[in-house]
């Protein structure tokens, strides 16, 4: 099941962003995952809506955070990756919340490859991340056709 949630789940979505994290960002730096990592311990974006994936037994699997018709986050326990949940999260962002918009780390090869499944196409490359440090982006934008989403 898909649900808003706010910050009252931050342990649950810090728990899932580092499993996440840890399990497809092999090539970010320890120090860096930890700079980030405290930045979201410390002072995660308020301003980005968030939503969970809650299994049967009503534990948070996935959440994902949309602000302005944009993805900016979407997380998976490594255990449920390839069940469809990144699916699901996909679909509502789109139909729900008319996001239309992700950036995606250019190292990270699955998560590419997901997003382009799912009907996004780049538009942009940055050569750096939001932090300024060495990881490009590219920039993504939902290609609109009968099936996307689907």
């Amino acid at each position: 099941m898909i649900t808003a949630i706010s910050l009252s789940h931050h342990s649950d979505i810090m728990r899932i962003w580092e499993a996440s994290v840890l399990a497809t960002h092999d090539f970010l730096k320890p120090a860096h995952f930890q700079l980030i990592r405290d930045l979201l311990q410390d002072n995660f974006p308020a301003s980005v809506t968030l939503y969970g994936f809650f299994d049967e037994k009503g534990e948070m699997q996935a959440f994902m955070g949309i602000e302005d018709g944009k993805i900016e986050m979407l997380f998976i326990t490594p255990a449920m990756r390839g069940k469809g949940i990144g699916r699901q999260l996909m679909q509502y962002a789109i139909r729900q919340c008319n996001a239309t918009k992700v950036d995606v780390n250019e190292e990270n090869l699955q998560a590419l490859a997901f997003y382009r499944h799912m009907g996004f196409e780049a538009k942009g490359r940055s050569a750096t991340d939001g932090l300024g440090k060495p990881y490009p982006l590219l920039h993504l934008q939902l290609i609109i056709t009968d099936s996307a989403g689907q």
